[in-house]
């Protein structure tokens, strides 16, 4: 309720008049009129001072910045955070990306949590490790009251100090926290010790996380993260852009003073900024227009030890194989054009980041990686460690894949000896396939090398999905990324790439067995089966190519295909005879838990046009309806008929003579 000057000026008329009839002090009755008339609490006037100064702040800022009319912009609502949006493409802006952003959020509320519990046991083993130390020096001081001591009693330290060098004081030999690899036991060997040690560096309150959005754009991501994510620090938004910045500082402003308090806007080159600020941020968020190919050297180095690097990357059409020269420049990868090729981008990608975190002697271990919508993203941890740098070779492998019946192999990169303690890093065995397909007969592509180690935690994944399913009306894509983490929660970890059911019908082709059928067949054979959240049509499982083909010539053998030419694969494939006679009875987990349940895991595009945006800045044609949809072409060609361009309007005789 707003009061004005003239109001208040009658009401002290009023209140004059009322007070000399009564014979009361008319100041005093103002005063209490005053104070029971703006009886508000605390809270409301809290919140309302806060609005207005908002308010105030934005409004200078659009008299500043804007030169447009406000009717230019529109406020655009996800999840806690709003933010204004220009009509013209000034700035990048998808709509799409929201389950991007929704599931960054689930899994930083998840490293919190995980960050949270791993500094508590580390302190919880610190603090056992001190208790075994009094313990021995408690026993030692039995131990030397029996024994006559020989040595001088000015040598004997009875003040509950460390013997240490002189260089080096007890304060700092008792609460060094700094690595895991400190030896507790040359710790301090008294009561007075073991205090000095629960109770220094390493007993202080872990630091809220650090977040860095190295290419923030309108600073939606930011924002979301400031908002919606309990115990986060400080958000660090950077851009090159110079319209990007003003954006996104003029929606942290929009958004009020936890925003404000929490997010800041600069004006910077990515790789630039993280090269100079070297292991200070707990999170690095990289989601650039394109790939992240050009960012990863400098991501890598900007991450605290046990940090997190999420990571996307848009040019699948380079990472499916499109492209592969360009892949292999980008990536260090070259890849191959199967249906698990999507898969394959993710393995890609994770091996790149291995491969730059490798030269400072860091290495990664995934806890989450997404293929969806148009996009991939990974999630990674990364550590120091030289010598558990080494086992790198372990994690990647080359991948042979048949051009006649697109079976593959994969070939590891190294392999170890391990004799008593010692282990033995050497080159992998190869080839691991002949010249020729030992099904059809045909020659091998080969790919990567990818990263063939397990691509999600599934601890993790579980510990995100609780979160997601816990806390579902704050994320407005819920429904699709809880799809995605059920079936990733129900991959096989250990099971790199996938099979089609129809691509292997169509080499034989034959008529295709229902999944059910053939889950049951690999199952009833020995083997393990699942799902993939990458294509509703895959199957990860570990048996190998000969087993599977063995089930499909069984099946055609009940289900006869019309002769195909000799020559062909199907036909060479289905000239020999089956070692494995297949049972496609029912098997129990022919279905996982999720598909017995009847939990929707693979949704259909909430809208049209559900895809990948034009770059800002670039001006929007015809050409782009394929992107946006007509209506978001005609409404920008329309706008642009409205604001001639002043080099288009006729030139008047004042111009001409000037």
């Amino acid at each position: 309720m707003l009061v004005t000057h003239s109001h208040v000026l009658k009401l002290q008329s009023k209140l004059d008049t009322a007070a000399t009839r009564i014979g009361i002090n008319p100041i005093s009755l103002f005063k209490g009129f005053w104070s029971f008339f703006c009886s508000k609490t605390v809270e409301q006037k809290a919140e309302e001072r806060e609005k207005e100064q908002t308010l105030n702040l934005f409004l200078h800022d659009i008299g500043r910045t804007m030169s447009s009319d406000l009717s230019d912009y529109k406020i655009i609502k996800e999840g806690e955070a709003e933010i204004l949006m220009h009509a013209k493409n000034e700035v990048f802006y998808n709509k799409t990306q929201v389950n991007n952003r929704d599931i960054s959020i689930a899994v930083l509320r998840t490293f919190i949590s995980k960050r949270k519990q791993e500094h508590e046991a580390y302190l919880s083993k610190r603090t056992k490790g001190a208790q075994k130390v009094s313990e021995n020096g408690d026993s030692s001081e039995l131990v030397k009251e029996e024994v006559p001591d020989s040595t001088a009693p000015e040598d004997h330290k009875s003040n509950g100090e460390c013997e240490v060098e002189e260089e080096i004081s007890p304060e700092e030999q008792c609460s060094t926290m700094e690595e895991d690899s400190v030896n507790v036991t040359e710790e301090c060997s008294t009561t007075e010790g073991q205090i000095n040690v629960s109770e220094g560096k390493g007993k202080r309150e872990l630091k809220p996380p650090r977040v860095l959005e190295a290419l923030s754009a309108s600073g939606l991501r930011s924002l979301r993260y400031a908002r919606e994510v309990e115990g986060i620090g400080q958000v660090i938004a950077v851009d090159n852009d110079k319209a990007s910045v003003e954006a996104c500082r003029r929606n942290i402003k929009f958004n009020g003073s936890v925003a404000a308090s929490k997010v800041e806007s600069h004006l910077a080159d990515a790789r630039v900024y993280m090269l100079t600020h070297a292991k200070e941020f707990d999170v690095v968020d990289l989601d650039p227009y394109g790939s992240p190919s050009m960012f990863l050297d400098s991501a890598v180095q900007s991450v605290v030890d046990g940090g997190m690097l999420m990571c996307t990357a848009t040019d699948m059409a380079v990472l499916c194989g499109g492209n592969g020269e360009v892949c292999y420049s980008k990536y260090g990868s070259y890849p191959l054009r199967g249906k698990y090729c999507h898969e394959m981008a993710l393995r890609i990608v994770l091996a790149c980041i291995e491969s730059h975190a490798n030269r400072y002697k860091r290495y990664i271990v995934p806890v989450l990686s997404v293929q969806m919508d148009f996009y991939l993203r990974v999630f990674v941890r990364i550590y120091t460690s030289a010598s558990a740098m080494k086992n790198t070779p372990l994690k990647l492998s080359y991948v042979y894949q048949c051009t006649g019946c697109d079976s593959f192999h994969l070939q590891p990169i190294g392999r170890t000896i391990s004799k008593n303690t010692s282990v033995r890093y050497l080159p992998g065995f190869g080839p691991v396939v002949p010249q020729e397909c030992r099904d059809c007969g045909k020659k091998f592509n080969m790919g990567g090398p990818i990263w063939s180690a397990p691509i999600h935690d599934q601890e993790w994944v579980a510990a995100i999905l609780a979160d997601v399913k816990s806390m579902k009306d704050r994320y407005p894509a819920y429904d699709r990324i809880s799809a995605v983490l059920t079936t990733i929660s129900e991959e096989l970890p250990d099971v790199p790439l996938f099979l089609s059911l129809h691509n292997l019908c169509a080499t034989l082709k034959c008529t295709s067995p229902s999944a059910i059928i053939f889950r049951s067949a690999v199952i009833n054979a020995g083997y393990r089966i699942s799902g993939t959240h990458v294509n509703p049509l895959g199957l990860k499982s570990d048996a190998p190519m000969d087993v599977i083909w063995d089930i499909m010539r069984c099946w055609v053998k009940n289900h006869p295909v019309k002769p195909q030419p000799a020559d062909q694969p199907g036909s060479i494939i289905l000239a020999k005879e089956p070692v494995l006679q297949a049972n496609f009875a029912r098997a129990v987990a022919s279905l996982s838990k999720a598909q017995a349940k009847k939990v929707a895991r693979f949704l259909p595009n909430p809208e049209r046009h559900w895809g990948p945006k034009l770059r800002a800045g670039r001006q929007i044609t015809s050409k782009h309806v394929s992107l946006l949809g007509p209506e978001a072409i005609n409404g920008a060609l329309n706008q642009e008929d409205d604001e001639e361009p002043k080099s288009k309007k006729p030139k008047t005789e004042d111009s001409v003579t000037s």
